[in-house]
């Protein structure tokens, strides 16, 4: 791969297969106050396809995206993509009582996915019998970082009980944060603490799966009082095997991973989000055990690069 500041030596992909995308697929929700909406999308062809379970950034839907969830079905994978209750697709009024539990909402929704694979295999011709459910990963974008977290141990404390919760799965094994909101408390803006209950004091300390925590270090959202090293807190917090990869003048779209023509990307590199395209599928592979090679020899291909456009550092 050119013209992403690095040359792939040892670690070409295949090229892109066919890929085969239904929308929208309803998932029962009881309780929910109405259905969830999923978008399936996956090769086709392949058997035991992996499982990358995808949550949006506050106020985008199962349309958004799709620079990340064509490219990982192109590459072997079966993406599964909500609309959250937060989605302006949505249009929850204000006031409406399900706001101050949309976090708690969106693990339920992630959840509701797993519990209904076949139906989801169901809805897509030619899926049937395919999806490999013993790899399944969560990832996801900003709000949504922190939901794919949660389900590997994140915790954020429930407006009634003040106390976090254990809402892991063990389903989930492995997990792509991108943007994701850091420490509460003296390091919220007031504007965050006011608005954003679930940030106000999540714990990071039980959060123990394999991770790759994706972030920008020009990404200086007003929710934080510590700028763009806020998001980097997923990495520095949690136990356990866990990845960063820092993007050198990445802003919250990291150069274009919400969409082909999304007017929130600020800061649109296509270079940029190739590189994470290729990253994070060679992560994946290796945090599901399907590839052990393709991870390393990326880390290295991008730390001998001589214009690389990001660092990545583990533990």
């Amino acid at each position: 791969m050119t013209g992403t500041g690095v040359t792939m030596t040892n670690t070409a992909l295949d090229a892109p297969a066919p890929i085969v995308s239904v929308k929208p697929v309803k998932v029962p929700a009881p309780g929910r106050g109405q259905g969830l909406l999923v978008r399936v999308s996956a090769p086709v062809t392949g058997r035991e396809l992996p499982v990358v379970v995808f949550s949006h950034g506050f106020g985008s839907s199962l349309d958004g995206y799709g620079p990340l969830a064509d490219f990982w079905a192109a590459h072997g994978f079966a993406v599964i993509q909500p609309t959250h209750l937060d989605s302006r697709t949505v249009g929850l009024q204000p006031g409406d009582p399900r706001t101050p539990r949309l976090w708690r909402f969106r693990v339920e929704d992630m959840k509701r996915i797993l519990d209904h694979l076949d139906l989801l295999e169901a809805a897509v011709p030619g899926l049937a019998g395919r999806l490999g459910r013993s790899r399944i990963a969560a990832a996801g974008h900003s709000f949504g970082g922190q939901t794919a977290g949660i389900l590997l141990g994140l915790r954020v404390p429930g407006p009634e009980s003040k106390e976090p919760e254990d809402l892991s799965d063990s389903r989930i094994t492995a997990g792509v944060l991108f943007a994701t909101a850091g420490r509460g408390g003296a390091d919220l803006t007031p504007f965050a603490a006011e608005n954003f209950p679930w940030l106000r004091n999540p714990s990071f300390a039980d959060m123990a799966r394999p991770a790759l925590v994706v972030a920008g270090d020009h990404d200086d959202l007003p929710l934080s009082v510590r700028g763009p090293e806020w998001m980097t807190d997923p990495y520095f917090l949690s136990p356990g095997s866990k990845s960063l990869l820092t993007l050198f003048g990445a802003e919250h779209s990291l150069g274009g991973i919400t969409g082909y023509d999304a007017r929130e990307t600020t800061d649109e590199n296509p270079e940029r989000v190739a590189l994470i395209q290729w990253l994070t599928w060679a992560y994946l592979r290796h945090a599901l055990g399907i590839d052990d090679s393709i991870w390393p020899a990326a880390q290295k291909t991008l730390s001998e690069s001589s214009n690389p456009l990001g660092r990545i550092e583990s533990k």
